[in-house]
């Protein structure tokens, strides 16, 4: 957003991160340490002293919960003595979508106090204590995708997006596993004060401002390089790491030391997509990264990942995401 059309500064806002035993500890840590770096940012920015969000984290009970990795945390209040709340992240972990008593008391405490909050979030299978409130019904969600199956059949009144980073849809925004918590939190600081404190948090954390792709990336492909010894186990991050270069189906064959025809179809038994389709889907997403990050020119961001003309470039954009990428830029740079 450009700087002459930042929001206005406003009051301060209540987030409040919901806890319980077995927790997934970064689903809180991440997301609260996102707020807490925008409001010293944004402190120094107005030199006021005032910061710009208050997080609380809500418990059961005041009493200590400990994540499923042993971090114990003690919640700042419990969830009856909540004050008004701007936003409620709800994190996942085994605690919430394994222990019914857990799920049934965050969902009805959700369900009662969901009017008088502006943003209701989930993070990963947080969506598992969203989902039975009735709040995301009709609503497209996604969750992490690994559960994104059981979800969709568990509750077939949501329109489940198995490959999405975070979506918002209303006052609802839920996002993928784990880390994806940092992005949601970051979509919503740029939400509240603009993409150029929301770029100053991301690069507090030393993450992209909008990671490009979506969840396939890190759930397919990484699954079968992990598991796999295959020739092909180390080509997709070797083809992340040179989008500028010939990534012809000859020149990944001789890669993978098989022949183009063997290697198109054990391509695409592994990937589900062409070797051409899986190139081009990296190209794009991350130029439109560097779109939004970086003052290259459009034809500059093209090359620079691998397309031959601009008008190639212009046309696979606008293929895949329906904009141009001038319009792209306008829209969603951070400078």
């Amino acid at each position: 957003m450009p700087a002459q059309h930042r929001p206005a500064i406003e009051a301060q806002k209540t987030i409040g991160i919901l806890g319980y035993d077995d927790v997934q500890a970064l689903d809180i840590v991440g997301s609260a340490d996102a707020f807490s770096i925008a409001s010293t940012h944004l402190a120094s920015e107005r030199n006021d002293a005032a910061p710009a969000y208050k997080v609380l984290v809500l418990g059961p009970s005041r009493r200590i919960f400990v994540a499923t990795s042993g971090i114990a945390i003690r919640p700042h209040r419990a969830l009856e003595a909540a004050p008004t709340l701007d936003t409620v992240i709800i994190p996942g972990g085994k605690g919430l979508r394994l222990n019914a008593a857990t799920n049934a008391r965050i969902a009805h405490w959700l369900g009662a106090r969901a009017r008088h909050i502006r943003r209701v979030a989930s993070v990963c299978t947080g969506i598992y204590a969203l989902a039975p409130t009735g709040l995301a019904d009709g609503r497209r969600v996604t969750t992490h995708w690994r559960f994104a199956s059981e979800i969709a059949q568990r509750f077939p009144k949501l329109r489940v997006d198995p490959n999405a980073l975070f979506i918002k849809d209303g006052q609802i925004y839920t996002s993928a596993g784990v880390t994806a918590g940092i992005d949601l939190a970051l979509a919503l600081i740029e939400e509240d004060h603009g993409s150029h404190v929301a770029l100053a948090v991301a690069r507090d954390l030393v993450v992209y401002l909008k990671r490009p792709g979506g969840q396939e990336q890190y759930s397919e492909p990484l699954r079968f390089q992990m598991k796999s010894s295959d020739r092909l186990s180390d080509l997709a991050p070797w083809i992340a790491a040179h989008l500028h270069q010939d990534l012809s189906v000859e020149t990944l064959a001789a890669k993978a030391c098989l022949s183009p025809r063997h290697f198109t179809r054990r391509f695409k038994r592994t990937f589900r997509v062409t070797p051409g389709e899986f190139v081009e889907d990296l190209r794009l997403g991350e130029a439109r990264r560097r779109l939004s990050a970086s003052g290259v020119s459009i034809e500059g961001v093209g090359e620079s990942v691998g397309f031959t003309s601009a008008d190639s470039f212009r046309r696979a954009f606008e293929r895949r995401f329906g904009v141009a990428p001038s319009i792209y830029r306008g829209r969603f740079s951070a400078t």
